[in-house]
Formats: structure tokens, C-alpha cells, sequence
């Protein structure tokens, strides 16, 4: 009798769930699959064809700041349910949801570091809290991070992710966009520069608010930067797009934006530029 042979079979259909959805770890570009710890090893970046998937808010920080720098602020500021909104579920159980799924309170966190040796004021969004909506909250930590850069005389560096203004706070929600756009205003008055880096989506009132606004405006490979979806523009002009519509190269190449910067070297990127403002101050 011969020897038994195992034969493993590698299966080239994209890892699924239960439910038949995507795997968050699959590369919608490539389909390669990767372990939690793989990813975080990798910065959430595709070895393979280099396509960039979001990135939580607090390794973003890590990743950026100097050992040991980083304060977080205004971690108190939380959302309220003024509006008793009820969808299909209370905003107030979601709130909780996306609170014990994401460990934030809210979609951005904001306090003081160093970037390359450099102080700033940093305010970074977190997709998967509630997809990054900017509701009350998020408009008053991003407020009170312009406030103590002008007051410190620091650069602030905001890292946008988001779907846009949060649908269960109504008008306060809206009224966020007006709020955050005086707020950047008011940085400027004080003469501290903002540097704005968009990642994958910035869309909606993000976008059309201070996201858009930076003194120097950068954008991370493939980033969705638009205020509507592709599709619904495409279904209201009723006209093909591009294939690269509303990405960032798009809006490099139309100059919406300074430069799009891959992840692993936003770092030295940042460092260089926070650095050109310092001596130049």
C-alpha cells in the first residue's frame, strides 16, 4: 500500500462571512486575504496591489505621533440623543454600539502630540464609528482642537474619514459644517496652519466643510473625496464616469488637492511640512 498523500486545494474565491458578505480583510482590489495581525503589521495597506483599507483611529495616532507625545483631549465630548431619533433602532443603541465596537466615544479624537519633533494639535476620524458621521460632538472636538492650536500657537493635522453629516441629529448635525468652517477660520486668525489629510471615504459634509479647508491639503491612494456618490451622480447626469471618478489621483490631477501621499510615508511627509512652518514662524 502506498504512503497517503494530503493534498490542501487553495481556493481562489474571496474569503466570505456566514452571511456571504466580504471579509473586512479582503482586498476588494486583488482579493487577498490577511489575518487581523498581518494588516496592523502592514498599516492596513495590500502587499500585493497596494490598495489602502481604513484604518483605525487610534493606530493612526500611534502610527503618527512620537512615542510618548500623544494627550488626548476633550475625550468627555460625547453625543446626546436631543431629537429621541428612532429608525429602524434608537440613535441612543447605536451610539452604544458603535462605542463597544470601536472603543471611541465618538468618530474623532483629538489632543496634543509631536509628529518628526514637531508639536501639533491632531483631530483623526474613525470610519467605523457610525461610518465617521460628524454629528454634535465630532463638530465640537474638531472646534476645540482649532481653539488650542490658535491658543498654543500650534499647526493642527486633521485625518478625515467619513460619510458625511449624522442623519439622527438633524439640523444640529447640519449646523456642524457652518461651526467647524468658522472654527478653521478662527485658526487662521491666530496664525496656525492646518494641514488636511483626507482618506478613504471623505464625502458629504465633510468634505464641503473643513476637511477641504487645510493651508496644505493631502490625500491618501484611492480615496473616495466627493460630495455625492458616484452612483447617484452618475444616475442624476445620467453619463458614464470615469473609472477614477471622485478619487484622489482625480482630484490631484484636477488640483483639488497638494499631493496624494502613500501611507507608510505620511509620517516623514507631515514631519517635513510641520517642519517648513516652524522655522518659517
Amino acid at each position: 500500500m502506498s504512503d497517503r498523500i494530503d493534498v490542501s486545494i487553495e481556493s481562489k474565491q474571496p474569503a466570505a462571512l456566514a452571511d456571504g458578505k466580504r471579509h473586512p480583510n479582503t482586498c476588494p482590489h486583488c482579493d487577498s486575504h490577511y489575518r487581523d495581525d498581518e494588516l496592523e503589521a502592514a498599516l492596513w495597506v495590500c502587499g500585493h496591489c497596494g490598495h489602502h483599507f481604513q484604518m483605525p483611529a487610534r493606530a493612526r495616532v500611534a502610527y503618527l505621533a512620537d512615542d510618548g507625545s500623544w494627550a488626548e483631549e476633550a475625550a468627555d465630548v460625547r453625543s446626546d440623543d436631543p431629537l429621541d431619533f428612532f429608525d429602524l433602532r434608537p440613535y441612543s443603541e447605536r451610539l452604544v454600539e458603535a462605542e463597544l465596537n470601536t472603543g471611541l466615544g465618538e468618530a474623532m479624537i483629538v489632543g496634543q502630540c509631536s509628529i518628526g519633533g514637531h508639536g501639533c494639535e491632531l483631530a483623526v476620524m474613525d470610519f467605523a464609528f457610525m461610518g465617521g458621521s460628524m454629528g454634535s460632538a465630532v463638530g465640537e472636538k474638531f472646534s476645540r482642537a482649532c481653539d488650542a492650536a490658535g491658543e498654543r500657537r500650534l499647526p493642527l493635522v486633521s485625518v478625515s474619514a467619513s460619510g458625511g453629516a449624522r442623519m439622527q441629529e438633524g439640523i444640529l448635525s447640519l449646523m456642524q459644517l457652518p461651526k467647524t468652517v468658522a472654527a478653521v477660520e478662527d485658526l487662521r486668525d491666530a496664525g496656525s496652519p492646518f494641514i488636511s489629510v483626507m482618506t478613504h471615504p471623505t464625502t458629504a459634509g465633510v468634505l464641503a466643510s473643513f476637511a477641504t479647508l487645510g493651508d496644505i491639503t493631502l490625500a491618501e491612494p484611492g480615496a473616495l473625496m466627493l460630495f455625492a456618490g458616484p452612483r447617484v451622480v452618475q444616475q442624476t447626469t445620467r453619463e458614464k464616469l470615469p473609472d477614477d471618478f471622485g478619487r484622489s489621483e482625480s482630484n490631484l490631477h484636477l488640483g483639488h488637492v497638494d499631493a496624494v501621499v502613500q501611507r507608510p510615508q505620511l509620517p516623514f511627509v507631515l514631519s517635513r511640512l510641520l517642519g517648513l512652518f516652524t522655522n518659517g514662524a
